[in-house]
């Protein structure tokens, strides 16, 4: 589900500091599991993608680049 979202950051569906779906967006959009839609939102968060704002939602940080999707070591 990740994958998703990642991709619209990617695609400039999501530019850099836009709201990405909340964690209840992503449950109406994709009918996942609250569970599922935070892990989504850590899965971002820790690779940099996007970052939350208490009491306003999860924004993008920055834009996709190659590097994001080259292999790691």
């Amino acid at each position: 589900m990740s994958d998703v979202i990642r991709q619209r950051i990617a695609d400039g569906a999501y530019p850099p500091r836009t709201r990405v779906p909340s964690v209840l967006q992503l449950h109406t959009e994709f009918g996942i599991a609250a569970a599922t839609g935070q892990k989504v939102h850590r899965a971002l968060r820790e690779d940099g993608l996007i970052f939350t704002e208490p009491g306003l939602g999860s924004f993008v940080s920055r834009p996709l680049t190659p590097a994001d999707d080259a292999p790691q070591d």
